[in-house]
Order: structure tokens, then C-alpha cells, then sequence
């Protein structure tokens, strides 16, 4: 019971939701994006997931310890480190001291897409919505430094990659993963992500990707149905909610 009582106050002080509900992603466009502004980017929240997003990077956690899956964690793209801390968090609830959280970001915020190939990417990543509102996503490795420090969650079992994924990734030394979180919103840092990082995904591991349902401006879906087909993966995609899928590597 104290584990369960640690993390559900943890996920809900990094969401900015001990005293205040969080936006419903499913609500109309317009007002969703002024009250997301308003309870994440303009607030003292750390992280700007759902809490069914914790609850699902939880779940995957709990069964990766309960059943031996072997490898570290990572999430890239991290923003101002939320869910990273949140894995964090729950291995040092659960006791685990061999295994690593690794943050990759650029810390610099989004990547400017391809207006040719990609053009809803270019368009969004452009507007004045991610720009003025969002703030590109910009946050340096120095703050979500001390975001982890704040919860007591900077030791050495937390890893920074700092830079663009397909500079970083490649050559990143990571042996073995258990679960990884994709939240790079664009389709080529998903593609990057999927890339070089889920050879060393063990059996039975764990990926989650976080904008899969958002194609109003990203081709994320897309970036994760070729890859899919590509590999011939047929594990079945879970729905985590409307926007968020993950699945659980078998072969």
C-alpha cells in the first residue's frame, strides 16, 4: 500500500492535479489548447501527460519487475522530465537499484520538419500555438536536472542523452531495455526512436507511443505503422487513450 500511496501523489504533483482536474484531451480543440496552456506550460507542472498515461507507464513497470524482463528504461523526449521521474520514482519505490532511467531530449525543443514531405509538421511545429503557447517545447537538460533533484530522483541510475535523437540514439551505451516511451511527437524523431532503440528491447518489454493518435499535425502514426510493417510486428497496439497507444513485444 505505500508504494501505491507514493506514486499515485507523485503522478499527480508532476501533473499539476493534487487540487485541480487536468484537460480533457478529447474536449474541442480551441478550448483544450487554452487550458492546457494554462494548467501545464504556465503552471508549475512538470509533466503534460494524462494521468491515464502514469498509470499505464506504471502498469508496465509493475509487470516488467514482476516477471524478470531484463533491460533499462527510457523515454525521449521528455519535456521538463515528468515521466522520466515518474519511472524513476517507481523503481525506487519497488526497491530496484539495477536498472537505469534514460532521458533523451534535444533540449532545445522541437526539430523544424520538412515542409515538403512533412507539411502538418511543419505547420504546427510553425504556429503560433507550439511557438508562443508552447514555447517549442523548450526546456534545458540544467532544469529537468533540477526537476529530478526536486523529487529526490537525481542519482546515478538516471542517464541524460542530450541532443537529437538520430545523433544520440545510435550510438547511446545501451545494452538491454524493458520499456521504452516515445513522446517525440514528429514522425522522424518516432522513426528515430523505433529505429535505434527496439533491437534492444527485450521479449516481453514494453513500448509506448505517446501522439500516435494525434494526426490533426503529426505523421507519428504513420512513423509507427510503417515501422510495424516493416519489422512484421504483429503485436497487438493497446489503446492507452485517444491519443497514446502502446504494445508489448513477443517476438
Amino acid at each position: 500500500m505505500p508504494v501505491y500511496l507514493y506514486l499515485d501523489l507523485l503522478k499527480r504533483s508532476l501533473t499539476n492535479t493534487i487540487f485541480d482536474s487536468e484537460p480533457d484531451i478529447d474536449d474541442d480543440e480551441f478550448r483544450f489548447t487554452m487550458l492546457f496552456a494554462k494548467h501545464y506550460v504556465n503552471s508549475d507542472a512538470v509533466s503534460m501527460i494524462p494521468l491515464a498515461r502514469f498509470d499505464n507507464i506504471q502498469n508496465c513497470i509493475a509487470d516488467i519487475l514482476r516477471n524478470g524482463i531484463r533491460g533499462d528504461l527510457i523515454e525521449a523526449g521528455v519535456w521538463r522530465g515528468g515521466a522520466a521521474i515518474f519511472m524513476r520514482g517507481t523503481l525506487k519505490a519497488y526497491g530496484v537499484s539495477d536498472r537505469l532511467v534514460w532521458v533523451a531530449d534535444s533540449f532545445e525543443g522541437l526539430p523544424k520538419p520538412d515542409p515538403d514531405r512533412f507539411p502538418l509538421e511543419a505547420k504546427a511545429q510553425s504556429g503560433s500555438v507550439i511557438q508562443e503557447a508552447y514555447h517549442n517545447f523548450a526546456v534545458s537538460v540544467e532544469e529537468v536536472r533540477r526537476n529530478f533533484a526536486a523529487y529526490r530522483l537525481m542519482d546515478d541510475q538516471v542517464a541524460f542523452l542530450k541532443g537529437w535523437f538520430k545523433d544520440t540514439l545510435p550510438t547511446a551505451p545501451i545494452r538491454a531495455l524493458s520499456l521504452i516511451r516515445l513522446d517525440g511527437d514528429f514522425y522522424e524523431s518516432t522513426r528515430d526512436g523505433l529505429n535505434y532503440l527496439y533491437n534492444r528491447l527485450s521479449i516481453g518489454g514494453y513500448v509506448i507511443i505517446d501522439d500516435y493518435g494525434e494526426d490533426s499535425w503529426t505523421y507519428c502514426r504513420k512513423a509507427v505503422d510503417e515501422f510495424r510493417s516493416e519489422r512484421q510486428i504483429e503485436d497487438p497496439l493497446i489503446v492507452v487513450d485517444s491519443k497514446c497507444v502502446y504494445w508489448q513485444r513477443t517476438r
